[in-house]
């Protein structure tokens, strides 16, 4: 691979060291494709963020090719060779593969992308882009989104294709589009977003023509579905460097046009009503979330941190004494959560568990700072539910103060709630608390059949348990039926 830079020699040649390596490490596989094409009339060239992962010592089993053959052409020469091949973005020019190979000792499996020679571009109100394929392999790298993707290695020779200098700015750790980034833009309004996610991934600066460009062009991207503009947030916010991400996407105003309520916590303070900057709060609290997260990203747990005080902004009140007041703020917070995500596509199960952390997200804090009850433990295990260890990081993370013996007061309370949890879990069986009688027992008792009073006998019952613990089954027989004699 040849240098395409002497400006700065040294980062480059370590760079292409790294870029060498990986090469040869998939070579086996990556190879044996390329003459397989070859043998058909055709050529083949790793591209993309697999040249670009390559060069930061970081390619992984998941391949991306392009090619000039058409997309009917490649299913003919890698049904034969691939372990198993889809294709569902046959439509946009890509047919997938799987294919498991032996590389040195160990067995590993490849996911691959190949696609052929392409071009595409919106028109001023498609949500879908329009597909053309290009003959070259210089055409379709213009047309990529940024110069650090633009860069290929043409198979087997290994050379090396950077027409666009994007091993220069790989070394810079900058973000450019290849040619105008308004064009780049209108051809297709996510790359906006994906330019605050990679600087977010990659932790790369974004150079500034297109940040410009971001800002002048932010609403085009309402044109892109919810589905997409979701799955490239969600990139983002499960990145190492999510608020550098969130923060440009407030800055140039995309986060305005499919997630409004974010910007909207840059709350105005003058110095009679002063309160607490709730913007850079959230983005504090999603940091400290990232800190507790164990065993990898939790998407549900980082949205909830982000989104936890959007309810803020509508139930701002400012009191006769001066101070600022948000009362409720969290169960508003949650029903625009709701809202929010289900625009943007999200399963309903996401929707559910995210808006329940926002809603209880100050239950904590109900309680006050004195000595945790049995009841009150059991009630905020039950309204946590299977969320409880994402709502005890949260709780955890919602505590920003800058004075430490507030804060140190706090997580000793917090840490209090904990110990008293574990206590009782060894007592009594927190995680499924119910009535000690069933529905079942409840109509043998009262001698009645399935109706509204079953459920409603079963709430009184489940309200005696979470203030009192387990009964007995004489004792909660005769508190069933004390309850309805004042039903009469």
């Amino acid at each position: 691979m040849p240098n395409a830079n002497e400006d700065n020699p040294t980062a480059l040649s370590q760079v292409q060291r790294r870029a060498v390596s990986e090469l040869l490490r998939v070579s086996p596989v990556a190879d044996d494709l390329a003459c397989r094409f070859q043998q058909a009339g055709f050529s083949l060239a790793l591209v993309g963020g697999s040249v670009r992962d390559a060069l930061l010592g970081r390619l992984g089993n998941d391949l991306d090719f392009t090619t000039d053959a058409r997309p009917e052409d490649v299913l003919k020469i890698v049904r034969p060779w691939a372990d198993s091949v889809w294709e569902v973005g046959i439509a946009f020019g890509t047919v997938g593969s799987q294919k498991v190979a032996r590389v040195g000792d160990a067995v590993q499996r490849f996911e691959i992308e190949i696609t052929t020679y392409r071009s595409e571009a919106y028109d001023r109100t498609s949500r879908k882009p329009e597909v053309s394929y290009g003959d070259s392999i210089e055409e379709d790298l213009v047309r990529r989104d940024f110069t650090v993707n633009a860069m290929a290695v043409a198979l087997p020779e290994k050379e090396f294709i950077d027409p666009h200098g994007g091993l220069e700015d790989l070394a810079a750790r900058m973000l450019r589009t290849p040619g105008a980034p308004e064009d780049s833009f209108s051809d297709d309004p996510l790359r906006m977003l994906r330019a605050a996610r990679f600087a977010a991934q990659l932790d790369f600066e974004v150079a500034p023509e297109v940040v410009t460009a971001m800002k002048g062009m932010a609403e085009r991207i309402e044109i892109v579905s919810a589905e997409r503009i979701r799955d490239e947030f969600n990139k983002l916010i499960l990145s190492p460097h999510a608020r550098k991400g969130l923060s440009l996407l407030v800055d140039t105003g995309l986060a305005e046009h499919f997630l409004p309520e974010l910007p909207a916590l840059r709350l105005e303070s003058d110095e009679h009503h002063r309160h607490k900057d709730v913007y850079e709060h959230s983005l504090t609290v999603l940091a400290q979330a990232i800190d507790l997260e164990e065993g990898g990203p939790d998407l549900v747990l980082r949205l909830a941190a982000l989104l936890h005080d959007i309810g803020k902004p509508r139930t701002r009140r400012f009191e006769t004494d001066g101070r600022v007041s948000f009362h409720h703020h969290e169960v508003v917070g949650a029903k625009m959560t709701k809202k929010r995500l289900t625009a943007l596509k999200y399963s309903n199960d996401m929707v559910k568990d995210i808006s329940r952390l926002v809603e209880l997200h100050l239950r904590f804090h109900g309680y006050g700072t004195g000595e945790w009850t049995d009841s009150a433990v059991r009630r905020y295990v039950r309204d946590a539910g299977p969320l409880l260890d994402r709502l005890h990081k949260l709780t955890r993370s919602d505590c920003t103060t800058r004075n430490k013996r507030k804060a140190v007061a706090l997580s000793r309370a917090y840490d209090g709630l904990e110990e008293r949890i574990a206590q009782l879990k060894e007592q009594e069986e927190l995680d499924s608390i119910r009535p000690d009688l069933d529905g079942n027992q409840i109509m043998e008792i009262l001698g009645v059949g399935p109706g509204p009073v079953v459920g409603q006998a079963y709430k009184a019952l489940l309200e005696l348990r979470l203030e009192n613990g387990p009964m007995e089954h004489e004792a909660a027989v005769a508190a069933l039926k004390e309850w309805w004699a004042t039903q009469a």
